[in-house]
């Protein structure tokens, strides 16, 4: 099977007054781009975080967030600070306001952003970070989200291994439809030579060397023979479809992980094959069939960037 680079994963936790929810989203990436928001009670804790995700994910475009929210639903930001210092505030609001008088200045004048800032009446929270028993909790709750994540990312590669499958299908069965226009082409080639030189030994009373003309003949239409590519194209399509189902043994031990990057060589393989066909292919009818394969080779090379 094949996983997708587009995933979704979800956990969460009740631990003391609070919930803690980890989220993993991802896009598709050459390499792996892992950003990492947490609030601050997790701080702390960011190097081991970041070291366990890296160690499970591969590539990928991956944005991981762990916040708190409390038991009522209540953003844990509103938890970081204590509540407003009444006393303190309305002693600091009788002095300024004395000060105020005194010094004469203007009724415009507003105290509120000031007395506001004094650390007295809005202290931060103080925050120790988490205990060994929620670090534990954490640890298990990223397992979590992360198991969550490659299943989805299993079923959208699940869609996409169907998909390639049967787009395969479509270039095989064109790659078919070549085949009678493949005898005809020799032939009619064969014909019309042998009629333009007649015409033109008639036109020059000069005589053909038979022996010659054959062997011209036989250089020419070798050069338009398209054999081997459509040997090689039926191997890269059968290929493509070993690695899609975990043929290839040193994928199957990695979980047939990693395979985005061999299925996207593959159909570059695939697409020189077709694009020598259409420089082969001197008749509008096969020329017809080798732009239905570009078209398809086409998307399958669009989802295969979204392929892990």
């Amino acid at each position: 099977m094949i996983y997708s680079m587009t995933g979704f994963g979800k956990a969460e936790y009740i631990f003391s007054d609070h919930k803690t929810i980890v989220e993993i989203r991802s896009l598709n990436s050459k390499q792996l781009d892992l950003t990492i928001k947490l609030m601050p009670h997790f701080h702390d804790k960011e190097t081991e975080i970041r070291r366990l995700l890296s160690a499970a994910l591969e590539r990928g475009k991956v944005d991981v967030a762990v916040y708190m929210t409390d038991i009522a639903g209540a953003s844990s930001a509103e938890q970081s600070y204590t509540p407003i210092n009444k006393e303190a505030f309305k002693y600091y609001y009788r002095e300024l306001s004395a000060l105020k008088e005194e010094l004469q200045m203007p009724e415009t004048t507003n105290l509120l952003p000031t007395i506001m800032r004094i650390p007295d009446v809005m202290r931060q929270a103080v925050d120790n970070g988490l205990d060994d028993e929620e670090w534990a909790i954490l640890q298990t709750a990223i397992q979590q989200a992360l198991d969550a994540f490659n299943a989805f990312r299993e079923q959208e590669g699940a869609a996409l291994e169907k998909m390639f499958t049967e787009k395969l299908d479509g270039i095989a069965a064109l790659l078919q439809e070549v085949e009678p226009f493949e005898k005809n082409r020799v032939e009619n080639i064969r014909q019309s030579l042998i009629k333009n030189l007649d015409k033109l030994a008639e036109e020059t009373k000069q005589q053909v060397d038979k022996n010659r003309l054959e062997a011209e003949l036989i250089y020419y239409l070798e050069k338009l023979d398209i054999t081997e590519e459509k040997v090689r194209l039926t191997n890269h399509i059968k290929y493509f479809r070993e690695v899609m189902s975990e043929g290839v043994k040193e994928l199957m031990s990695e979980g047939a992980k990693g395979v985005g990057k061999k299925l996207g060589f593959i159909a570059q393989e695939m697409g020189r094959e077709i694009n020598t066909l259409g420089s082969k292919s001197n008749q509008s009818e096969m020329q017809i069939i080798v732009v239905k394969m570009k078209d398809i080779l086409e998307q399958i090379k669009e989802q295969v960037l979204n392929v892990l």
